[in-house]
């Protein structure tokens, strides 16, 4: 059975993640494969407020992710 999917911008501070998926057009998954966001990567959600960037931790890196970013990276639990 496959594991469900889901938006990064759905996890809560805490919780850790796999990159399932990454959608968008090509700027996007330039920037995102060139900080080192990959499919099999994992993610660990450090700060997640509304209307702030999403805050991960990922290879040794912080990574603030603005909340159009956040609906093209899809992830599941680890």
């Amino acid at each position: 059975m496959e594991r469900m999917t889901k938006k990064i911008s759905e996890l809560k501070q805490g919780e850790k993640c796999v990159i399932a998926e990454l959608k968008g057009e090509t700027r996007f998954m330039n920037r995102i494969v060139a900080i080192g966001l990959t499919p099999g990567c994992h993610v660990e959600i450090v700060k997640n407020q509304k209307n702030r960037p999403l805050l991960i931790y990922s290879r040794d890196t912080m990574i603030a992710l603005n909340s159009k970013e956040c609906e093209n990276i899809f992830v599941q639990g680890e």
